[in-house]
Order: C-alpha cells, then structure tokens, then sequence
C-alpha cells in the first residue's frame, strides 16, 4: 500500500515539473494531480495552451 502512495506523489512532483516546462504554474497542477493522478498527467500533455 506504501507503494501506491510513494508512485502517486512521484507522478505528481512530475506534472509539476512538466507543468513549469509549459509555463503553468507548477504548484496548482502538483496539487491537482494528487487529487486526479495520471488524469492529470494526460490532460497537461495533450492540451494546448492558448
């Protein structure tokens, strides 16, 4: 069960390395992706920025 949360919280610290590469702001998409995990990860690399 450690694992999951371990792999969840690493996922995040990603998106939010992804997220300041895009130029958003990595602190609400590390957060978000705690609540929606891997959801997240495919909407910030499939949607485009305006």
């Amino acid at each position: 069960m450690d694992q999951y949360f371990v792999g969840w919280g690493t996922l995040a610290l990603i998106n939010a390395g992804l997220a300041q590469g895009k130029n958003r702001t990595g602190l609400n998409w590390f957060l978000l992706s705690l609540i929606l995990g891997p959801i997240a990860t495919l909407i910030l690399l499939f949607v485009e920025m305006r």
